[in-house]
């Protein structure tokens, strides 16, 4: 028998699915070998042979239904996915099936290749092409009411808004997706995607309560099915506790259940960044980022929140250092942080613009002022105030002079009297 994944093996497959044998279990037999040849090809990094691969199968697409050809079709699609540096041929992949399936009037299949194509293009970073492919998917897609691919489309769009921080956008889509999803069954996948989603869009909005309970629900499903993004969430979760000032349940969530399954490079670098975040140490924080630069800068989401976290660090460090004065040298500051003075005197400068603290920057004698907090002039309030009451009053009048207005005089003219008098 040859070994796995030698030229024997591949050559008898190669054979196999070429014979002309359409028996249903010739069939049968043929599917089966066809996902581990395209297995094979990706194992050995043979892209263009898996892209042959697919075109020499369309004869053999003429005698399967229409549904299995669209699983055939997306399984080797996702198969190319596991050859590294493999975007190009993916793209080319999609774009080569997707004219077949419109020469051949498979719609079905084609809305799935164009949906995974706009979602390559988002990782690609190619948004504009990703939004117009979209937004033409959508417009077809809702005229056939066909909702689980709808739920996609829209997950997609969420993504690609969010990628280029447009938040509105990205939580509108995600709100049609949710909505699509609940009208059908979710698979445990998809589901998993939206949770993850929603975490991520309330973490932008600072909710980390809300952001934890939706990353929370997307690892249980993403353990469910033995997914490897099921350690990605364990990260977001940890991360949430950390913004939340919580560092201390960072390390009882490493070592329950969920952190001894995952346990790794991954949650170290969470836990590093939670133990410096504890002694609001900066320079353990940057050791722990430097350190752990794979599992932390490598994900956009824990970098951009990381970021934030390290801005909120340094202004706690330079408030406890300014705070007993008046007048103190920026190099004082930059020595005692252990940071360039360029760094700091920016630091302060955006800190006294977004009002942190009172004061000034002195940059021909090297120092920052700070101003004593003054107590709020209040005499405009209390002028609003005494408007308000007196408005209260002639109300008051107006309505007792109504009551009294016996005499035949006009209540107008009372009115207008009683204000006078007041």
């Amino acid at each position: 028998m040859p070994a796995a994944g030698s030229s024997e093996e591949v050559a008898e497959k190669e054979a196999f699915i070429a014979s002309d044998d359409t028996s249903d279990e010739a069939v049968k037999a043929k599917e089966q070998a066809i996902y581990q040849l395209a297995e094979l090809y990706a194992l050995r990094g043979e892209g263009t042979k898996l892209a042959q691969l697919l075109t020499n199968l369309r004869p053999f697409f003429a005698i399967i239904p229409k549904a299995r050809t669209a699983k055939v079709v997306r399984t080797i699609i996702e198969t190319a996915a596991k050859i590294p540096d493999s975007m190009p041929l993916q793209m080319s992949l999609c774009t080569e099936c997707i004219e077949w399936c419109k020469a051949e009037k498979r719609s079905f299949l084609r809305q799935r290749i164009q949906t995974r194509l706009a979602d390559l293009f988002l990782k690609s970073k190619q948004y504009t092409d990703a939004l117009a492919l979209l937004a033409e998917l959508q417009r077809e897609v809702k005229r056939l009411d066909d909702k689980p691919l709808l739920v996609e489309i829209n997950l997609v769009e969420s993504q690609t808004h969010y990628a280029i921080r447009n938040g509105p956008r990205a939580k509108a889509a995600l709100t049609a997706a949710r909505t699509a999803a609940n009208a059908i069954y979710c698979p445990p996948l998809l589901q998993a995607q939206i949770d993850v989603m929603a975490g991520t869009l309330h973490a932008d909005e600072k909710d980390f309560k809300t952001a934890f309970s939706y990353f929370y629900e997307s690892f249980e499903n993403f353990d469910s099915i033995q997914n490897s993004r099921a350690i990605d969430c364990l990260k977001y979760m940890l991360l949430c506790k950390i913004m939340m000032n919580s560092p201390e349940d960072v390390q009882a969530i490493v070592n329950g259940k969920p952190g001894q399954r995952h346990k790794g490079a991954a949650l170290q670098a969470m836990l590093a960044v939670a133990n410096a975040h504890k002694e609001r140490s900066l320079h353990e924080f940057e050791a722990a980022i430097s350190t752990h630069a794979s599992q932390l800068r490598a994900d956009p989401i824990i970098s951009r929140h990381l970021d934030s976290l390290y801005d909120m660090l340094m202004q706690e460090n330079i408030c406890r250092i300014i705070e007993p004065y008046s007048t103190v040298e920026t190099a004082h500051i930059a020595t005692l942080m252990n940071l360039p003075v360029e760094a700091i005197e920016t630091k302060l400068s955006l800190m006294i613009l977004d009002k942190k603290f009172r004061g000034i920057l002195d940059a021909g004698a090297g120092c920052l002022i700070v101003y004593e907090d003054q107590a709020a002039d209040t005499t405009y309030d209390q002028a609003l105030e005494a408007i308000n009451n007196m408005g209260s009053v002639v109300d008051a009048l107006y309505e007792k002079a109504k009551g009294l207005s016996m005499s035949g005089k006009p209540a107008e003219k009372a009115k207008s009297q009683l204000v006078k008098a007041a």
